[in-house]
């Protein structure tokens, strides 16, 4: 069996779309990608709709409060992916073979209006993290070359 991929997320705060995307590469990668999240300015904590989220459709959170940038540019990761156009532009340089992809996508948690427009909000962003992660675990990620590999995790966003 080959290793698993290492991904990580990235947004501004941590506390929403970092963690249910590191949540969802977590349980619908089953071993063959192992995620973790950050972000750019992290916030004091997760937001509760995206627990709640996460939660609602049965995905397991065993995340961490949110966190910065500071030493993950010195691990090993294969992929970094942003989800936010903040993030994209304050990311720092992985060094060696990590490939950058960026999911971008509206931010859940500045929703505004009633608790079930925020909830729908959530909704929303989950299942276009989960989609185009449910695309990325479709391709033969064992078997693509880096920049083919590369190329088409950036073209799922699209």
């Amino acid at each position: 069996m080959t290793r698993a991929l290492r991904v990580l997320v990235l947004c501004t705060g941590n506390s929403a779309r970092s963690q249910m995307a590191e949540a969802l590469f977590n349980h619908l990668g089953a071993g063959r990608i192992v995620a973790d999240s950050a972000g750019s300015r992290p916030v004091a904590r997760v937001n509760p709709l995206a627990l709640e989220c996460l939660e609602r459709y049965g995905v397991p959170w065993h995340g961490h409060p949110p966190k910065g940038l500071d030493g993950l540019e010195r691990e090993p990761w294969d992929f970094v992916i942003t989800v936010c156009d903040n993030a994209k532009e304050s990311c720092p340089v992985f060094p060696g073979r990590t490939a950058t992809a960026h999911w971008g996508m509206p931010d859940p948690a500045e929703a505004t209006g009633d608790e079930r427009a925020r909830r729908a909000a959530f909704d929303a962003a989950f299942q276009l993290i989960k989609r185009r992660i449910e695309l990325m675990l479709a391709l033969p990620l064992e078997r693509l070359e880096q920049l083919a590999l590369t190329q088409r995790v950036r073209d799922i966003a699209q």
